[in-house]
């Protein structure tokens, strides 16, 4: 039976009011999920995961952005993980994420929204601020990469040609060995 989804959230909120404001979430495989009222308004409130039947389902960044805010609670096989804990299964799954997670959680500091983007074919799309997920379109597609990596022409040329045909601008995100990121924006211009 379909039931939309402010009538799952008041539903998921009646049954827990005044129960903890913490997600609690399960990690199952590569996936991260919470059925929780409190997961489902914070989605409601910030666009934190994506709507998957009636749970949120969170990107690695998002449930370790959320973990390290101390707003996520994820357990595997029933036993609570630490933030730490979390950090060493996210890095099981993915290779990368010790560089897409610092450029995540810049970005949403800042008041960003930040998406994953792999049907676009890079790590990350970016809502400016204040954006309407669903009703507005990303201004960006993101690649963090190490300040040490090396990127081809080519591979930068892929890069820009996914976000401009996507009508997108292309933002590399630079980690450098401090942990500071610097943004390049890339963006065509017409002559």
């Amino acid at each position: 039976m379909y039931t939309s989804l402010s009538m799952l959230m008041a539903r998921k909120a009646k049954e827990n009011k005044g129960k903890s404001k913490v997600i609690k979430a399960i990690l199952t495989g590569e996936t991260i999920s919470s059925n929780s009222s409190e997961a489902m308004n914070l989605y409601g409130s910030q666009r934190f995961g994506e709507i998957s039947e009636s749970r949120i389902v969170y990107s690695l960044p998002e449930a370790l952005y959320l973990a390290e805010k101390k707003k996520l609670s994820a357990s595997l096989k029933g036993k609570k993980l630490s933030f730490q804990k979390l950090m060493e299964q996210a890095l099981e799954i993915d290779s990368k994420i010790s560089v897409k997670y610092p450029v995540f959680k810049d970005l949403r500091n800042k008041g960003y929204i930040v998406k994953t983007a792999l049907k676009f074919g890079a790590e990350f799309r970016v809502y400016d601020k204040g954006a309407k997920i669903g009703e507005d379109h990303a201004k960006w597609i993101l690649y963090p990469v190490r300040e040490s990596d090396s990127l081809t022409w080519h591979d930068f040329s892929a890069k820009n040609r996914v976000a401009h045909s996507t009508k997108k601008n292309l933002l590399i995100g630079i980690l450098d060995e401090e942990n500071e990121i610097t943004y390049y924006e890339i963006s065509w211009i017409r002559t």
